[in-house]
């Protein structure tokens, strides 16, 4: 049986759940549309900083946060456009944003539909007239993000998106990684470094891009939770980021469609034509080793 219930809490908090999977689900559309915690079999497979959260002058560190429409940061956080300098802050406003719910289904699977609009405010960063709608499914071991761009404008409207995972992580010595990639660029250092299926742990931040992805998926296995992680990802998706921090029980294997400052360089850049939809999605698999 399919539910979808809600709790008051700080926020409204959506609670999707999938009785016979054993899973559940749980959305907070007024804090960013985010994702705050995802369950199977009683295993907890998402992170979340519970302090940052509960002030809404942070942004979230942890759940799944929406990265758009910049994925990363800017250089001095700004961009031109048609000869227009404008700022736009790290991973853009979508994830800072109240979405509103449009859709709800429990027919088959347990399914939210959540919405964000252009407003005034998203005008003087971004002066696009855009919708997106993202819908959260969960059946069984498994959590899709269904992703719909629509373009309002009468210009084509470049933007990237991404998704931001905090998987849950006791010990990160005991992961081992599939990353469809043979290199990463190093953001601190911009090395590109060949990628040997590891990380080095020791160091006090890790934070890499791959692009040149030769496959739709991704995962990891943890063995000392005895799980796996798979990601799977339409082509939009061109880049994964991996970031986390010494002594933080979490890691970012995140999806992006671009790399950093692609808004200014063009990179990977998706440029929606007026007056016309994108579709994409996200699947994570949880599987028990």
């Amino acid at each position: 049986m399919f539910n979808i219930k809600t709790e008051n809490r700080q926020y409204q908090t959506y609670i999707l759940t999938d009785d016979q999977g054993q899973s559940s689900l749980e959305i907070v559309p007024e804090r960013g549309g985010i994702i705050t915690q995802w369950q199977v079999n009683n295993q907890a497979i998402l992170y979340l900083n519970q302090e940052r959260f509960t002030d809404p002058n942070l942004s979230v560190r942890g759940g799944i946060p929406i990265l758009f429409p910049i994925c990363g940061n800017l250089p001095d956080n700004s961009y031109q456009l048609n000869g227009q300098k404008y700022t736009l802050k790290q991973h853009g406003f979508a994830r800072d944003l109240p979405w509103q719910v449009v859709k709800q289904d429990t027919n088959n699977q347990a399914s939210l539909t959540i919405s964000l609009s252009s407003n005034p405010e998203t005008f003087k960063v971004y002066p696009f007239n855009f919708t997106l709608e993202f819908t959260y499914i969960i059946k069984g071991n498994s959590l899709k993000i269904q992703q719909k761009f629509t373009n309002n404008s009468s210009t084509k409207m470049p933007f990237s998106v991404g998704l931001h995972p905090y998987f849950n992580i006791t010990n990160k010595n005991n992961l081992s990684f599939d990353i469809p990639s043979h290199q990463y660029q190093d953001q601190q250092t911009k090395e590109i470094l060949p990628f040997k299926g590891s990380f080095n742990f020791e160091k006090d931040e890790i934070d890499v891009g791959f692009t040149y992805l030769y496959q739709e998926n991704t995962s990891f296995s943890d063995q000392n939770q005895d799980l796996t992680i798979q990601i799977n990802y339409s082509s939009l998706y061109s880049t994964l980021v991996f970031w986390t921090l010494k002594g933080q029980n979490y890691i970012c294997l995140e999806p992006w469609s671009a790399p950093r400052n692609a808004l200014n360089t063009g990179d990977q850049l998706t440029f929606l034509e007026p007056e016309s939809s994108l579709t994409a999605e996200v699947e994570m698999i949880f599987q028990k080793n």
